[in-house]
């Protein structure tokens, strides 16, 4: 064979490699399927951590924010760092890539991505902290058409729903507003609250070690399992979807046995900061959700399908 064959059969080769090479990295960059049920918790020195989330199709992130000069609020628990705030790296790209959607983050979204910003730092002057949800506010108002939000005492989902926790308590302000495109982080006791109805703390949260002592290293005890089932068909019943976070510290094998149980019992959001093990976990094991799945965007609506609950009161609404 002469030279000039063979170096055009390496060529050609070499362009064959390349391209599976290249289609591999599009694979591997083509977003995963949406699950709703796992929740991204960023890291304090992760510089930007959205692309990631929506690569994986995690159907939710939670962000720490520090007020920082004039109320902008800026992304992790130091000093503000040029550049790194929420608008430019969380709110701008993520609402961007729903409206080049159609209204959506993913082709096969049926409920809201779950946005919790957490206020954090050492300030905790009111006035600041005030300040700081209202530039919030301000933000958010801006891509309105695609949040969930409340008006005349009925919730609305979107392409995104945004809570607030933290170190800033927000519920009275919130309450206060007419039409509000943010929604106050709330815990298992105030299920049945007057003050905390569901059109304002939509979302349970609580750490996974306030009421459960259990690591997932042996099996869970019936009690705690008992307890975890009723929980989280109480804030059912009561209209609000349940998320937990704060999961002890172990090996994947001890954290996808909590998964498992977390699935089980109904759990509507899994935070954590292992990524990929979750996204693993959820797509071997999907979460069923406790009530059926309506387009987006959608308005509040009356069901006549089957439920696998008991029927729920009429105060009842498409959770956000």
């Amino acid at each position: 064979m002469s030279n000039g064959a063979t170096i055009a059969g390496s060529l050609a080769g070499l362009a064959g490699l390349a391209g599976a090479v290249s289609v591999g990295t599009v694979l591997a960059r083509r977003p995963g399927p949406f699950l709703p049920t796992g929740h991204a918790i960023a890291l304090p020195k992760q510089i930007d951590p959205l692309p990631d989330v929506l690569r994986r199709g995690l159907g939710g992130l939670t962000v720490p924010v520090t007020p920082g000069p004039h109320g902008e609020l800026f992304l992790g628990p130091g000093g503000p760092q040029p550049g790194r705030t929420l608008r430019r790296l969380v709110l701008t790209p993520l609402f961007a890539r729903a409206r080049s959607r159609g209204g959506r983050l993913a082709r096969d979204q049926q409920v809201p991505f779950r946005l919790v910003v957490e206020f954090v730092g050492a300030n905790r002057e009111a006035e600041t902290l005030l300040r700081a949800y209202r530039m919030l506010d301000q933000q958010l108002r801006d891509h309105a058409a695609l949040l969930s939000h409340c008006e005349g005492g009925s919730l609305v989902p979107g392409a995104v729903t945004v809570s607030v926790t933290g170190i800033v308590d927000v519920r009275e302000l919130l309450a206060g507003q007419e039409k509000r495109y943010a929604f106050a982080d709330g815990t298992f006791d105030d299920l049945g609250s007057r003050s905390a109805p569901p059109t304002l703390v939509p979302m349970i949260s609580e750490p996974w070690t306030r009421r459960f002592g259990w690591d997932g290293r042996e099996p869970i005890s019936a009690e705690e399992r008992h307890l975890l089932h009723a929980l989280v068909r109480q804030a059912h019943e009561d209209g609000r979807t349940v998320r937990i976070t704060g999961l002890p510290d172990g090996s994947r094998r001890a954290r996808r046995a909590i998964w498992t149980e977390l699935g089980a019992a109904g759990v509507d959001v899994i935070a954590d900061t292992d990524q990929l093990g979750l996204v693993r976990h959820l797509r071997r094991h999907p979460v069923s959700r406790w009530v059926p799945r309506a387009p987006l965007p959608t308005r509040a609506v009356r069901r006549s399908s089957p439920r696998p609950h008991p029927a729920r009161p009429d105060r009842r609404h498409e959770p956000v």
